[in-house]
């Protein structure tokens, strides 16, 4: 009789001893998944920023800027986004607007905080006006630096689900952004 309890006694402390193992096995293995991405196509970025748009404001006290029709795109070499829009831009005095298009852009940032991906650091890469001559250009390129601020600031681009930093029971941080040609990808490594 003896021998039969210690024979359960012997089970169940292997049973308990498999356990263990097995849980710290599993423990071991969530921490040894892969970096992960999440791709996110610039076409739900586009819808994002539409929303934004038509665009109307008075600059300097003078000028009625609309701004509408934005449409993205990447500069993968400098992992910036860029945003194209029609321009309108109304002079005191004048019955007709200017026409034409601002061309800014922007530095895609991470917050994890907020599950975000945020555009930051505008700049004005290009204004280009239909009647505006010459006289007009440093007032032109200070209104374009104006509207960049304005318009990028920390725009909100992407929000990622409350579950996107989760994979397999395992809390991931994102490490990184980098630009493609017709989207953002965003890299996530295990958090420590």
């Amino acid at each position: 009789m003896n021998h039969h309890f210690s024979s359960l006694r012997w089970q169940r402390q292997a049973l308990l001893a498999l356990s263990l193992l097995t849980l710290t096995l599993l423990s071991g293995c969530a921490s040894l998944l892969p970096p992960q991405e999440i791709e996110i196509p610039l076409s739900r970025l586009q819808q994002s920023v539409q929303k934004k748009f038509p665009y109307a404001e008075r600059y300097f006290g003078l000028l009625d800027v609309t701004l509408s029709n934005p449409v993205l795109s990447t500069r993968p070499a400098a992992d910036r986004l860029l945003i194209a829009l029609d321009a309108q831009v109304l002079p005191p005095l004048m019955k007709t607007p200017w026409q034409g298009e601002l061309l800014v852009s922007g530095v895609l940032r991470i917050d994890a905080a907020r599950r975000a991906v945020l555009l930051t650091e505008p700049r004005l890469e290009n204004i280009k006006l239909d009647a505006a001559t010459g006289s007009y250009t440093s007032r032109l390129a200070r209104l374009g630096t104006q509207l960049a601020e304005d318009l990028i600031g920390e725009t909100v681009l992407y929000t990622f689900a409350p579950d996107a930093f989760v994979v397999a029971g395992q809390r991931f941080v994102p490490t990184g952004i980098t630009t493609r040609k017709d989207s953002l990808v965003v890299s996530f490594e295990p958090a420590k």
